[in-house]
């Protein structure tokens, strides 16, 4: 029997960063070209999220962090096996 991965409150904040981060850019892209504030908004959901991943320790390891996104929009665990302490 194998168990779920459960996500740290790192982890799941980083991966929470990150979709705002996605988010925002694609507003940001999305927005008329005679309102160039995208770069502005961007700023700070960056150094968010760079800052949640360097807490989580996924600073540099996408594969993991894109496996905690997808957990949050499928609502299923990352991986199977140990789960996470």
């Amino acid at each position: 029997m194998t168990a779920t991965a459960l996500m740290t409150s790192h982890e799941r904040s980083a991966a929470q960063a990150y979709l705002r981060l996605l988010n925002t850019v694609r507003a940001a892209l999305d927005s008329p070209s005679d309102r160039p504030l995208g770069p502005l908004a961007l700023q700070g959901v960056i150094a968010e999220a760079d800052d949640a991943l360097a807490r989580a320790g996924l600073a540099g390891n996408e594969a993991e962090l894109f496996a905690l996104v997808g957990t949050l929009h499928t609502g299923g665990a990352p991986t199977q096996g140990k789960p996470r302490p």
